[in-house]
């Protein structure tokens, strides 16, 4: 029954449209026909146990095939003479009232046809064994006779090969003496062969020697053009010295400057350039675009002291904030080596500030009577066309300025991003 009702289930899933397909079954619908039904029964006999829509699907083409077996089965009573294979399937998938019962009458019908099937084959085979049995008894006299008359001729015929055998063997001695005949003289070529050996392995020895010597010849050789080499590097690195040390005493002749001036030294004397094209602004969330501005050759960093710290600590003194933003700037130029200047407004002190500024970081106050904006524009103005600088600053009149002038410009987070005080 379970076999009929899933290659009825599998010929339907075939035909069914691939969004009409239950979900569990699409992979199935994928086999081929001859093995749908045989590889896809476990899923296609549980969605059907499951699924009363995709039963009902199945349904439709066997309605159409025996609509008269149908109609009898959903009116509660099949034909007598219909298949009871047939009618549980039918009933398994139409599920009318008391189909469980049809189910049952076929699991009965079955056994039932079983046990007659077991018994008709337990009867046949008793027949056969009566008949070999007979058969057996009838042949076993001739049988009898025809093994006693075998052993006969098979007593003659040992007689016979045990004469054979002591002729055999008087006539293999002759063999067995050429045998050892050829043994001694084989032990002689052997010998033979030995003393020839030891000829070669004296000849092999003498010419392993004289490998040896020419790869000590041949070492030498090569040590000998490895020194050569070694002199020529030193003649030539005696000469780069020469010139190096040339070089510095023209240095020391001339008195120039081991370190020249940045144009920041010189804000009051720059002017800024002409034509230069405008910059763009960095975004707060690229980070590392503004790390590696920062490893530009020459590049020069401007920050906006005041617009930084109130940005990141606001609620420390002035004092305390310029010392923690120039302290932080410390470590940032240990780690770029780019030139730093950091522009605090001094509009509003009364003499010098002092501040301990680290190594690579210059700090610049406004003088009275001109505030920071103003400084730092005047540093913009002083670099030279082509060089690399960042303005730091979240004003925006200061951005806009800087990019005017062909900087970059960074936020104030961004630049507390990367000290890591943000």
């Amino acid at each position: 029954m379970r076999r009929h009702v899933v290659e009825a289930a599998a010929e339907v899933l075939g035909a069914l449209p691939l969004e009409e397909v239950p979900v569990p079954l699409r992979r199935v619908a994928k086999f081929r026909p001859q093995s749908r039904a045989r590889q896809g029964a476990a899923s296609i006999a549980a969605q059907l146990e499951r699924d009363p829509g995709f039963r009902a699907r199945v349904t439709v083409p066997l309605r159409e095939e025996q609509p008269e077996l149908v109609a009898a089965l959903e009116a509660g009573d099949p034909p007598p003479a219909a298949d009871p294979v047939r009618v549980a399937a039918l009933a398994y998938l139409l599920r009318p009232e008391g189909w469980a019962s049809h189910v049952e009458t076929a699991r009965a019908e079955l056994e039932r046809s079983r046990d007659v099937t077991r018994e008709a084959a337990a009867a046949r085979e008793v027949a056969e064994l009566r008949e070999q049995l007979a058969q057996a008894q009838a042949t076993r006299g001739g049988e009898l006779d025809r093994l006693r008359g075998d052993l006969k001729e098979a007593r003659g015929e040992i007689a016979d090969l045990r004469r054979k055998i002591h002729e055999e063997r008087r006539q293999a001695r002759a063999p067995a003496e050429r045998l050892a005949e050829a043994e001694r003289t084989r032990a002689a070529e052997h010998h033979e062969h030995l003393s020839a050996v030891g000829g070669l392995e004296k000849e092999l020895k003498a010419l392993r020697g004289r490998l040896v010597s020419a790869e000590t010849a041949l070492e030498a050789g090569r040590k000998a053009a490895r020194e050569g080499r070694s002199l020529a590097d030193i003649r030539l690195r005696l000469l780069l010295d020469t010139l190096v040390d040339a070089a510095q005493g023209v240095r020391r002749e001339l008195n120039l400057p081991a370190v020249i001036a940045k144009p920041a030294d010189h804000v009051s004397g720059a002017e800024a350039a002409a034509g230069a094209p405008p910059g763009r602004s960095l975004s707060e969330n690229d980070p590392q675009q503004f790390s590696e501005l920062l490893t530009l050759p020459q590049v020069h960093l401007i920050v906006d002291g005041y617009n930084v710290t109130k940005t990141g600590y606001g609620e420390l003194p002035l004092a305390d904030q310029r010392g923690r933003l120039v302290n932080g700037l410390g470590g940032l130029y240990s780690q770029t080596q780019a030139e730093i200047t950091v522009v605090f407004d001094g509009a509003s002190l009364d003499g010098p500030v002092a501040v301990q500024a680290p190594r690579g970081v210059r700090v610049l106050f406004s003088r009275p009577g001109q505030i920071a904006d103003e400084l730092i524009a005047e540093l913009v103005r002083a670099e030279p066309p082509g060089r690399p600088f960042v303005v730091v600053s979240s004003d925006q009149e200061v951005a806009a300025s800087a990019r005017r002038a062909g900087g970059r410009t960074a936020t104030a987070r961004l630049l507390l991003k990367r000290l890591g005080r943000f």
